[in-house]
């Protein structure tokens, strides 16, 4: 990812309205198996600058940090978060069967990653029996835009598709949806203006405001997390996942 934008999401993740409605559906989500309190040993696989370590996962258990980049690291020390690592999800530093949980949050689609299926695989390893996996994804490889190109996107998922990779990589899937469906007319025009329009603004969706309608937004987002943690939504902006190792 574009290092500019390791300081855009550390300025705005904890309080835009997208990361706020996407932790509420993962909140949602986990609560088909876990509490509050559950104590796991949670990975953070590809933790960026640490918001969801500081206010989502810390509220499961312990949770340790990994990503590729140092400046990511930087942030996660601003926050004081001291349980993270330098480490490529493709070859994570930890013995066999440590972590009951691993989070990853639109991460695997990243060019910097080279094999997602090789990731889940490492994934596997790392968890202990009936450990779980929780992804997070973009959403269909014909929205591709503007944002995409500074994020670095390798790829975008069709929700079969996320599927067919956890089985491939060994997990039983026990969660698929897609999520953001509410809102999805509004950036499918979007992006599908950028490209009829060759529109070419030089920063990613992150630093795009929505001013007055931040929180209409917001709660839009939220609204899917009841759906979402007990069906599967049609289509959306983004894929939900969870897979079990067997």
């Amino acid at each position: 990812m574009d290092p500019r934008e390791y300081e855009l999401m550390y300025r705005v993740e904890d309080g835009h309205w997208w990361y706020r409605g996407m932790a509420s559906i993962t909140r949602a989500v986990l609560a088909r198996w876990y509490g509050a309190s559950s104590r796991l040993r949670i990975l953070d696989a590809g933790c960026g600058t640490g918001s969801a370590i500081a206010t989502l996962l810390a509220d499961y258990g312990q949770v340790t940090g990994v990503d590729i980049h140092p400046l990511a690291l930087k942030f996660c020390h601003q926050r004081g978060i001291s349980r993270i690592a330098r480490a490529s999800i493709l070859d994570l530093p930890f013995a066999s069967a440590q972590f009951d949980l691993i989070t990853c949050f639109d991460v695997l689609y990243e060019k910097a990653v080279t094999s997602d299926l090789a990731a889940l695989r490492e994934f596997l390893r790392v968890l202990v029996p009936n450990g779980r996996v929780f992804l997070r994804l973009p959403a269909y490889d014909w929205l591709r835009g503007r944002h995409d190109e500074i994020v670095h996107t390798r790829k975008r998922y069709a929700a079969r598709e996320v599927e067919r990779l956890l089985v491939q990589s060994g997990f039983m899937v026990e969660h698929v949806s897609f999520a953001n469906m509410f809102l999805f007319p509004i950036v499918a025009t979007k992006r599908l203006a950028e490209r009829l329009f060759s529109l070419r603004e030089g920063h990613s969706d992150l630093n795009a405001s929505v001013g007055l309608f931040d929180t209409v937004f917001e709660k839009i987002l939220r609204s899917e997390a009841a759906l979402i943690a007990r069906n599967r939504l049609p289509f959306g902006l983004s894929v939900i996942a969870v897979g079990r190792k067997r």
